[in-house]
Protein backbone atom coordinates (compact mmCIF):
# COMPACT_ATOMS: atom_id res chain seq x y z
CA UNK A 1 0.00 0.00 0.00
CA UNK A 2 2.89 2.24 0.44
CA UNK A 3 4.45 2.00 -2.87
CA UNK A 4 1.24 3.88 -5.04
CA UNK A 5 1.56 6.47 -2.61
CA UNK A 6 5.72 6.75 -3.08
CA UNK A 7 5.18 6.34 -6.97
CA UNK A 8 2.32 9.08 -6.76
CA UNK A 9 4.61 11.65 -5.01
CA UNK A 10 7.83 11.09 -6.99
CA UNK A 11 5.89 10.80 -10.62
CA UNK A 12 3.66 14.09 -10.12
CA UNK A 13 5.40 16.03 -6.71
CA UNK A 14 8.67 15.54 -7.24
CA UNK A 15 9.54 15.42 -11.35
CA UNK A 16 7.97 18.18 -11.93
CA UNK A 17 9.92 20.36 -8.89
CA UNK A 18 13.41 19.98 -11.73
CA UNK A 19 11.16 22.31 -14.03
CA UNK A 20 12.12 25.40 -11.70
CA UNK A 21 15.08 25.07 -13.48
CA UNK A 22 13.91 27.13 -15.95
CA UNK A 23 13.88 30.50 -13.69
CA UNK A 24 17.67 30.88 -14.48
CA UNK A 25 17.30 30.48 -17.67
CA UNK A 26 17.12 32.04 -20.53
CA UNK A 27 13.88 29.93 -21.16
CA UNK A 28 12.83 29.24 -25.53
CA UNK A 29 10.78 26.64 -26.29
CA UNK A 30 12.78 26.12 -29.62
CA UNK A 31 15.86 25.57 -27.79
CA UNK A 32 14.14 23.32 -24.83
CA UNK A 33 14.92 23.36 -20.97
CA UNK A 34 18.72 22.18 -21.42
CA UNK A 35 19.31 23.75 -24.68
CA UNK A 36 18.29 27.08 -23.54
CA UNK A 37 20.87 29.12 -22.30
CA UNK A 38 21.75 29.73 -18.71
CA UNK A 39 21.63 33.54 -16.96
CA UNK A 40 21.64 32.85 -13.34
CA UNK A 41 19.95 35.17 -10.98
CA UNK A 42 19.12 37.90 -13.86
CA UNK A 43 14.95 36.95 -13.58
CA UNK A 44 15.33 37.29 -10.20
CA UNK A 45 16.61 40.67 -10.15
CA UNK A 46 14.23 41.47 -13.42
CA UNK A 47 11.82 40.58 -10.89
CA UNK A 48 12.48 43.08 -7.62
CA UNK A 49 12.87 45.97 -10.29
CA UNK A 50 8.84 45.90 -11.76
CA UNK A 51 6.94 47.78 -10.32
CA UNK A 52 3.94 45.77 -10.49
CA UNK A 53 5.73 42.54 -9.12
CA UNK A 54 6.01 44.97 -5.40
CA UNK A 55 2.21 46.13 -6.02
CA UNK A 56 0.96 41.97 -6.36
CA UNK A 57 2.76 41.02 -3.10
CA UNK A 58 1.28 43.54 -1.18
CA UNK A 59 -2.39 42.46 -2.52
CA UNK A 60 -1.12 38.83 -1.99
CA UNK A 61 -0.10 39.78 1.95
CA UNK A 62 -3.14 41.89 2.34
CA UNK A 63 -5.40 39.21 1.12
CA UNK A 64 -4.07 36.34 3.09
CA UNK A 65 -3.45 38.76 6.08
CA UNK A 66 -7.23 39.25 6.26
CA UNK A 67 -8.30 36.01 5.35
CA UNK A 68 -6.26 34.73 8.14
CA UNK A 69 -7.48 37.12 10.83
CA UNK A 70 -11.02 36.78 9.84
CA UNK A 71 -11.89 33.47 7.99
CA UNK A 72 -9.22 31.54 10.44
CA UNK A 73 -10.87 31.56 13.57
CA UNK A 74 -14.46 31.63 12.34
CA UNK A 75 -14.87 27.69 11.82
CA UNK A 76 -13.43 27.53 15.15
CA UNK A 77 -16.86 29.65 16.41
CA UNK A 78 -19.02 28.10 14.27
CA UNK A 79 -17.77 24.55 15.61
CA UNK A 80 -18.15 25.74 19.21
CA UNK A 81 -21.75 27.20 18.42
CA UNK A 82 -22.47 23.79 16.88
CA UNK A 83 -21.73 21.99 20.00
CA UNK A 84 -23.67 23.87 22.01
CA UNK A 85 -27.26 23.04 20.05
CA UNK A 86 -28.90 19.56 21.87
CA UNK A 87 -31.56 19.85 18.77
CA UNK A 88 -29.79 16.88 16.56
CA UNK A 89 -32.26 17.90 13.69
CA UNK A 90 -31.86 21.27 13.27
CA UNK A 91 -28.21 20.90 13.96
CA UNK A 92 -27.87 18.70 10.79
CA UNK A 93 -29.82 21.01 8.66
CA UNK A 94 -27.26 23.94 9.73
CA UNK A 95 -24.46 21.49 8.96
CA UNK A 96 -25.74 20.53 5.88
CA UNK A 97 -26.64 23.93 4.44
CA UNK A 98 -22.78 25.77 5.80
CA UNK A 99 -21.25 22.47 3.86
CA UNK A 100 -23.33 22.97 0.41
CA UNK A 101 -21.11 25.91 -1.10
CA UNK A 102 -17.85 24.28 -0.15
CA UNK A 103 -18.83 21.64 -2.97
CA UNK A 104 -19.30 24.49 -5.93
CA UNK A 105 -16.22 25.57 -8.21
CA UNK A 106 -15.78 29.36 -8.00
CA UNK A 107 -15.57 29.45 -11.79
CA UNK A 108 -20.02 28.55 -10.78
CA UNK A 109 -19.73 30.77 -7.79
CA UNK A 110 -18.21 33.44 -9.78
CA UNK A 111 -21.18 33.48 -11.96
CA UNK A 112 -23.39 33.79 -8.73
CA UNK A 113 -21.48 36.45 -7.05
CA UNK A 114 -21.89 38.76 -10.77
CA UNK A 115 -25.53 38.10 -10.67
CA UNK A 116 -26.06 38.90 -6.85
CA UNK A 117 -23.57 41.77 -6.63
CA UNK A 118 -24.46 43.24 -10.13
CA UNK A 119 -24.71 47.32 -9.64
CA UNK A 120 -27.54 47.33 -11.56
CA UNK A 121 -29.95 44.62 -11.69
CA UNK A 122 -28.25 42.47 -8.51
CA UNK A 123 -30.14 41.21 -5.19
CA UNK A 124 -27.68 42.71 -2.89
CA UNK A 125 -27.89 46.26 -4.15
CA UNK A 126 -31.56 46.56 -4.68
CA UNK A 127 -31.97 45.41 -0.86
CA UNK A 128 -29.48 47.66 -0.01
CA UNK A 129 -31.45 50.14 -2.17
CA UNK A 130 -35.07 49.13 -1.10
CA UNK A 131 -34.86 48.00 2.73
CA UNK A 132 -31.84 50.82 4.03
CA UNK A 133 -31.53 53.32 1.80
CA UNK A 134 -28.43 53.40 0.04
CA UNK A 135 -29.13 56.10 -2.76
CA UNK A 136 -26.07 55.14 -4.93
CA UNK A 137 -25.19 51.23 -5.96
CA UNK A 138 -22.39 49.58 -4.72
CA UNK A 139 -19.51 47.93 -7.32
CA UNK A 140 -18.25 45.26 -5.39
CA UNK A 141 -16.49 43.58 -7.79
CA UNK A 142 -15.61 46.75 -9.60
CA UNK A 143 -14.55 49.24 -6.91
CA UNK A 144 -11.00 48.85 -5.08
CA UNK A 145 -12.07 49.89 -1.91
CA UNK A 146 -14.78 47.15 -1.93
CA UNK A 147 -12.73 44.39 -3.51
CA UNK A 148 -11.27 42.91 -0.85
CA UNK A 149 -13.89 42.72 1.27
CA UNK A 150 -16.06 41.08 -1.09
CA UNK A 151 -12.99 38.65 -1.55
CA UNK A 152 -13.15 37.38 2.22
CA UNK A 153 -17.01 37.42 2.54
CA UNK A 154 -17.44 35.24 -0.61
CA UNK A 155 -14.64 33.41 1.09
CA UNK A 156 -15.88 32.72 4.68
CA UNK A 157 -19.30 31.78 3.23
CA UNK A 158 -17.35 28.89 1.11
CA UNK A 159 -15.39 27.63 3.58
CA UNK A 160 -16.37 28.21 7.08
CA UNK A 161 -18.95 25.25 7.06
CA UNK A 162 -16.47 22.89 5.61
CA UNK A 163 -13.74 23.72 7.66
CA UNK A 164 -15.62 23.32 11.29
CA UNK A 165 -15.84 19.84 10.66
CA UNK A 166 -12.19 19.06 12.02
CA UNK A 167 -12.94 20.90 14.72
CA UNK A 168 -16.22 19.33 15.34
CA UNK A 169 -14.76 16.20 15.28
CA UNK A 170 -12.23 16.57 17.78
CA UNK A 171 -14.87 18.60 20.07
CA UNK A 172 -16.49 14.61 19.77
CA UNK A 173 -13.16 12.81 20.38
CA UNK A 174 -13.30 14.91 24.07
CA UNK A 175 -14.00 12.38 27.05
CA UNK A 176 -17.82 13.34 28.15
CA UNK A 177 -17.20 12.23 31.54
CA UNK A 178 -15.18 15.65 31.53
CA UNK A 179 -18.40 18.04 31.38
CA UNK A 180 -20.01 15.33 33.83
CA UNK A 181 -17.43 16.07 36.45
CA UNK A 182 -17.42 20.12 35.73
CA UNK A 183 -21.79 19.90 35.52
CA UNK A 184 -21.39 18.41 39.01
CA UNK A 185 -19.01 20.78 40.53
CA UNK A 186 -21.32 23.80 39.18
CA UNK A 187 -19.51 24.77 35.72
CA UNK A 188 -21.76 26.53 33.34
CA UNK A 189 -22.15 25.79 29.85
CA UNK A 190 -19.57 28.95 29.16
CA UNK A 191 -16.77 27.85 31.55
CA UNK A 192 -17.19 24.17 30.30
CA UNK A 193 -16.21 25.72 26.83
CA UNK A 194 -13.53 27.78 28.50
CA UNK A 195 -11.44 25.49 30.50
CA UNK A 196 -12.41 21.98 28.15
CA UNK A 197 -13.17 22.71 24.87
CA UNK A 198 -10.89 25.22 23.70
CA UNK A 199 -7.52 23.74 26.05
CA UNK A 200 -9.14 20.09 23.69
CA UNK A 201 -8.87 22.28 20.80
CA UNK A 202 -5.21 23.71 20.75
CA UNK A 203 -3.41 21.30 19.07
CA UNK A 204 -5.60 21.25 16.34
CA UNK A 205 -5.79 25.34 16.05
CA UNK A 206 -1.98 24.98 16.46
CA UNK A 207 -1.52 22.83 13.44
CA UNK A 208 -4.08 24.35 11.28
CA UNK A 209 -2.84 27.85 11.97
CA UNK A 210 0.65 26.20 11.07
CA UNK A 211 -0.86 25.24 7.48
CA UNK A 212 -2.79 28.70 7.22
CA UNK A 213 0.59 30.57 7.60
CA UNK A 214 2.46 28.57 5.25
CA UNK A 215 -0.07 29.12 2.55
CA UNK A 216 -0.06 33.40 3.28
CA UNK A 217 1.76 33.46 -0.05
CA UNK A 218 -1.24 31.90 -1.60
CA UNK A 219 -4.00 33.95 -1.72
CA UNK A 220 -6.09 31.81 -3.27
CA UNK A 221 -6.23 31.62 -7.03
CA UNK A 222 -9.33 30.55 -8.22
CA UNK A 223 -11.51 32.86 -6.17
CA UNK A 224 -9.47 35.96 -7.46
CA UNK A 225 -9.20 34.87 -11.23
CA UNK A 226 -12.77 34.28 -11.67
CA UNK A 227 -14.11 37.81 -9.46
CA UNK A 228 -10.98 40.05 -10.41
CA UNK A 229 -11.07 42.31 -13.31
CA UNK A 230 -8.72 45.15 -14.94
CA UNK A 231 -10.33 47.55 -12.63
CA UNK A 232 -9.33 46.10 -8.82
CA UNK A 233 -6.06 45.19 -10.29
CA UNK A 234 -4.37 47.94 -7.99
CA UNK A 235 -6.22 46.01 -5.06
CA UNK A 236 -6.73 42.17 -6.05
CA UNK A 237 -3.89 41.38 -7.93
CA UNK A 238 -1.98 38.39 -6.28
CA UNK A 239 1.19 36.54 -7.25
CA UNK A 240 -0.56 33.85 -8.99
CA UNK A 241 -2.74 35.89 -10.90
CA UNK A 242 0.46 37.71 -11.77
CA UNK A 243 2.16 34.58 -12.59
CA UNK A 244 -0.72 33.59 -14.62
CA UNK A 245 -0.67 36.96 -16.91
CA UNK A 246 3.64 36.71 -17.57
CA UNK A 247 3.52 33.05 -17.93
CA UNK A 248 0.56 31.98 -20.21
CA UNK A 249 -0.44 35.12 -21.71
CA UNK A 250 3.04 36.63 -22.72
CA UNK A 251 4.96 33.41 -22.71
CA UNK A 252 7.49 34.75 -20.03
CA UNK A 253 7.65 31.02 -18.75
CA UNK A 254 11.37 31.84 -17.01
CA UNK A 255 10.13 35.38 -15.14
CA UNK A 256 7.33 33.65 -14.19
CA UNK A 257 9.14 30.54 -12.77
CA UNK A 258 11.05 32.85 -10.75
CA UNK A 259 8.13 34.31 -9.44
CA UNK A 260 6.46 31.01 -8.42
CA UNK A 261 9.61 29.78 -6.96
CA UNK A 262 9.98 33.56 -4.84
CA UNK A 263 6.85 32.19 -3.68
CA UNK A 264 7.75 28.80 -2.48
CA UNK A 265 10.63 29.73 -0.70
CA UNK A 266 8.64 32.41 1.67
CA UNK A 267 6.02 30.06 1.81
CA UNK A 268 8.78 27.24 3.21
CA UNK A 269 10.48 29.96 5.86
CA UNK A 270 6.86 30.84 7.13
CA UNK A 271 6.20 27.39 8.17
CA UNK A 272 9.39 26.55 9.60
CA UNK A 273 9.35 30.06 11.35
CA UNK A 274 5.71 29.12 12.42
CA UNK A 275 6.14 25.99 13.48
CA UNK A 276 9.10 27.16 16.00
CA UNK A 277 7.02 29.89 17.48
CA UNK A 278 4.71 27.41 18.15
CA UNK A 279 6.45 25.19 19.57
CA UNK A 280 7.83 27.24 21.82
CA UNK A 281 4.52 28.91 22.76
CA UNK A 282 2.28 26.02 23.56
CA UNK A 283 4.50 23.09 22.68
CA UNK A 284 2.61 21.83 19.70
CA UNK A 285 3.59 21.62 16.37
CA UNK A 286 3.87 19.51 12.98
CA UNK A 287 7.22 18.13 14.14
Amino acid sequence: MFIPVVLYFFVFKYIPMGGIVIAFKNFKISQGIFGSEWCGFDQFQKLFRTPTFSRSVTNTLAISGLKLLICFPAPIILALLMNEVTHLRFKKTVQTISYLPHFLSWVVLAGMFQQLLSPNNGAVNAVLRDVFGVKESIYFLGSNTYFRGTLIGTDLWKNVGWSSILYLATISGIDPTLYEAATVDGATRWQCTRYITLPSLVSTIVIMLILSVGSIMDAGFDQVFNLYNSAVYKTGDIIDTYVYRYGLGEMKYSFATAVGLFKNVIAFVLVLGTNLVARRISGEGIW
